[in-house]
């Protein structure tokens, strides 16, 4: 049905992608590991696998541009796609993200991507999960599942979620998750760049689709390993940074992090209790969140290799 998977094999020290530049080595260029096992010889010595032996580690990637194919190629599913732009209710209601302000603003700022109502926006949504159920094992996996916003809500939190990418391994990811990803961006920057056409069953014509990431999803581990911010310490809230107000314990070595009552309103009665608290009122307001001007003044001197 076109709807293939590929298995590629990486470097157990999480370094490369064997594939494209590295599709031919046996070994890694960083670590110079092997990229497959080793076997025992009857008179005890080792002799590599190196034609039809397994890897030390594989990932499995599902394309996603035959899948977006496949779905325009359904009459259903390609009327479904539609649904935010002509069936959704608009009431000034928050029911869906197409009712959000950034789907809004997003339109405004790329008016081409926005008159095409079948230009997809995409949520991907990325955790670890222990495939055996015992917390003990160090083994651990990385599915990566992609939600399609286009649709209605019971269909693309629940049916339509497609899982484009399985990464799983002895340890967990960290910072190296961008090795992994970098099939899924160059994907995503096509689709976005140039698009692909794509055969519309529902109008009965060819366009050109395009689609970008509107959000991603994940818990707050996962965030500083995707956005490579530090999620740990006395500054681990990206939106206050600098004023967060933090403190570590004296016995138990943790960091917590204070003065939440920052973001009661003024006359919360919250603020005036002392006892309760720390021992003293809070009369000040919110820190002022980073936006997205603040953001690249803070990174646009940084000069970072995708990669291990």
């Amino acid at each position: 049905m076109g709807m293939e998977y590929k298995k590629i094999h990486a470097c157990p020290n999480d370094c490369v992608l064997y594939r494209k530049d590295f599709e031919l080595l046996k070994s890694c260029l960083g670590s110079g590991l092997s990229r497959y096992k080793f076997k025992h010889k009857d008179d005890d010595t080792i002799e590599e696998i190196e034609k039809h032996g397994p890897p030390m580690k594989v990932m499995w990637y599902l394309p996603i541009i035959p899948r977006m194919k496949r779905l325009f190629a359904n009459p259903n599913d390609a009327k479904n796609l539609r649904w935010h732009a002509y069936e959704r209710k608009c009431d000034g209601m928050y029911r869906h993200p197409a009712d959000s302000i950034q789907w809004k603003k997003f339109d405004d700022e790329f008016p081409e991507f926005g008159k095409e109502s079948r230009n997809i926006r995409l949520g991907l949504a990325i955790d670890g999960m222990n495939s055996f159920g015992n917390m003990s094992t160090n083994y651990s996996s990385w599915p990566v599942l992609l939600v399609i916003y286009s649709l209605p809500p019971g269909l693309c939190m629940k049916r339509k979620c497609m899982l484009s990418m399985m990464i799983s391994g002895l340890k967990q990811l960290g910072n190296d998750i961008d090795v992994y990803l970098s099939p899924l961006i160059e994907d995503f920057k096509l689709m976005w760049d140039r698009g692909v056409h794509v055969f519309d069953e529902f109008a009965n014509e060819t366009f050109k689709l395009h689609a970008m990431l509107f959000y991603p999803i994940n818990d707050f581990s996962a965030y500083g390993n995707l956005s490579g911010y530090s999620v740990k310490g006395h500054k681990a809230c990206p939106i206050c940074e600098e004023d967060i107000v933090s403190q570590q314990l004296k016995h138990g070595r943790k960091t917590i992090y204070l003065r939440h009552r920052r973001f009661l309103r003024s006359h919360h009665p919250y603020r005036r209790l002392k006892k309760t608290f720390n021992g003293h009122q809070e009369t000040s307001g919110p820190p002022t969140p980073l936006t997205s001007v603040k953001v690249y003044e803070k990174v646009n001197n940084i000069d970072h290799t995708f990669g291990k």
